[in-house]
């Protein structure tokens, strides 16, 4: 097995584990044996349990990555284009933090470490941002001073509801087209005077 796979093979174990057990209660020994390698073998890709969380995080960020490049190819008008994307974005984090059961709970109470982890998936988000922004200028969509700026207010406003989100509680009894349409408005309507007429 070549040392990417194998590597792989020890983030899916733990992944797994801390979602069943959490982060606190699985040990180095459980992640060898879930992933059928030897202690060695798992601290000759990893210093420690930390550095296995921090890369079973990235992984499921990588996910959610992979599924942000899918909306931002896709062939819409950049006003719809960026309304998928922070729904995309809000639905897959909310599906990746809630089908890993306790470390779910760790994602909350280590937001501190995971924040650490997500730097690096931030710029890319943000780079996507700046890329649809950047063709509704293309289009006379959008109307900004500041591409740079426009893309990280819009970054860290999606990522402030992120939590609430998750935790369901912007969505009430709301259907998923009402939800949409909410956030449609806005947040095109916070962009109204960027935005060029249709």
């Amino acid at each position: 097995m070549s040392s990417t796979k194998t590597r792989k093979t020890i983030i899916d174990a733990a992944r797994q584990l801390f979602a069943l057990q959490g982060f606190h209660n699985v040990t180095i020994g459980e992640i060898a044996i879930k992933a059928r390698k030897g202690r060695r073998t798992v601290y000759s890709h990893f210093k420690n349990k930390e550095e296995i969380y921090d890369a079973v995080v990235e992984n499921e960020l990588d996910i959610l990555s992979d599924m942000l490049l899918q909306v931002a190819s896709r062939h819409c008008p950049p006003d719809k284009k960026l309304i998928e994307l922070i729904f995309a974005r809000l639905d897959t984090i909310r599906t990746v933090v809630s089908r890993n059961g306790n470390l779910h709970a760790d994602f909350f109470r280590d937001i501190i470490r995971v924040e650490n982890v997500r730097r690096k998936f931030d710029s890319k988000e943000i780079a996507l941002i700046k890329t649809i922004l950047i063709e509704g200028v293309g289009q006379g969509l959008f109307h900004i001073q500041d591409i740079d700026i426009t893309a990280k207010i819009i970054h860290y406003c999606v990522k402030g509801i992120e939590v609430p989100y998750i935790l369901g509680k912007l969505t009430g009894e709301l259907s998923s087209g009402q939800r949409k349409k909410i956030v449609e408005d806005l947040v095109l309507g916070a962009l109204a005077g960027m935005r060029g007429s249709r």
